[in-house]
């Protein structure tokens, strides 16, 4: 499936009176100047990654500090196994949820969901533009914590990349038609068309001295070029809405669920081959597993899916690791051991 024609939707704006001035020129970064970068492409890929997070796995924190130290481990384990989407569902009953909550306010213990969506966009984000599009926020205190993801879209000064993410700004293009657009680089770059100030976007560089950057769908670097460019980060309010809300036109066509009840991963994926799917889900469940998750949906509840038919919401039901030497294996672990058990089917080499 390629991506669609108008990339509008997917820019991201903030209050332009945060915009910084800029008097800087052109750059002439090219793919005969720069060093090259160490990420490589891969095969121009439309299928997708996603898994699901519940927000019960920061509820039994105690501290600000740890509640951090999760998203971050979250978000680690996605950009290492280069997984397109984030999906953070809440577990919780639903009469235990707040009416309303203060976005602008400390969210990690009265809404897990927004707080670890925040922490996650932000790491996504390339750190050069962190300081505009996330302003000082009660959730980002422990933000020394989180680690470097170093995405492919995260490039150091110097790197040569055929796509970088950019955020435009208010100074005035030389010519004045077009806008300034940050790269990251010593020096911005103009593009040709107007948009406005502090918008994020994905640009194709020119391969020679002389072109534009042109803006693409942020899609683009991996249906076409073959890069891991991020991840996307959505909320779901229940375990049937990581379904029934999927961006995808015709929803996830292979989808996975993880439980100490389930097969192994060999008895569920017998033949060493890579699986055939468009988009897949690895859903992941709390300490309390995905039956809770279950339990605690409304819609599940009325057709009768909880305890042992939550299996049923899967085409499978696995056991990411048999006989484990703990009681328990929290879902960071789970997330790195599953992902680990499960790239063969989409990566053999």
């Amino acid at each position: 499936m390629g991506p669609p024609q108008d990339h509008s939707y997917k820019r991201r704006r903030i209050d332009a009176d945060e915009t910084p001035s800029s008097g800087r020129q052109p750059s002439s970064l090219s793919a005969a100047s720069a060093k090259p970068a160490r990420f490589k492409p891969t095969a121009a890929r439309d299928w997708t990654i996603s898994v699901a997070v519940p927000t019960s796995v920061i509820t039994d924190c105690v501290t600000r500090e740890q509640r951090t130290t999760w998203a971050g481990r979250i978000a680690r384990a996605c950009a290492v196994f280069s997984v397109d989407e984030i999906v953070i569902y809440d577990d919780s009953p639903v009469e235990s949820r707040p009416a309303s909550t203060d976005h602008e306010g400390y969210t990690g213990d009265v809404d897990p969901a927004h707080f670890l969506e925040h922490l996650l966009n932000y790491l996504e984000t390339p750190p050069f533009m962190r300081k505009l599009l996330f302003p000082m926020h009660p959730n980002l205190r422990s933000q020394g914590l989180l680690p470097n993801l170093d995405m492919p879209h995260h490039p150091y000064k110097g790197e040569w990349m055929p796509y970088r993410e950019g955020l435009t700004l208010e100074a005035q293009p030389k010519g004045g038609k077009g806008t300034v657009v940050d790269i990251g680089l010593e020096e911005t770059v103009t593009i040709d068309e107007k948009l406005p100030p502090k918008t994020r976007v994905t640009l194709k560089m020119p391969v020679g001295e002389y072109g534009s950057p042109e803006p693409i769908h942020p899609a683009v670097p991996r249906t076409e070029g073959g890069y891991f460019w991020g991840y996307t980060v959505r909320k779901a309010a229940t375990l049937s809405d990581v379904f029934t809300q999927s961006p995808y036109e015709e929803g996830y066509d292979l989808s996975i669920g993880t439980s100490e009840r389930g097969q192994s991963l060999h008895r569920a994926f017998p033949e060493h081959k890579e699986a055939n799917f468009t988009h897949l889900l690895v859903a992941f469940g709390g300490p309390r597993g995905l039956e809770y998750a279950a339990m605690n949906d409304p819609e599940l509840s009325k057709i009768g899916i909880h305890g042992p038919r939550t299996k049923e919401l899967f085409e499978h039901w696995v056991n990411v690791l048999p006989n484990q030497g703990s009681r328990g294996i929290r879902t960071d672990e789970a997330m790195l051991i599953a992902l680990t058990g499960l790239r063969r089917l989409w990566d053999n080499s």
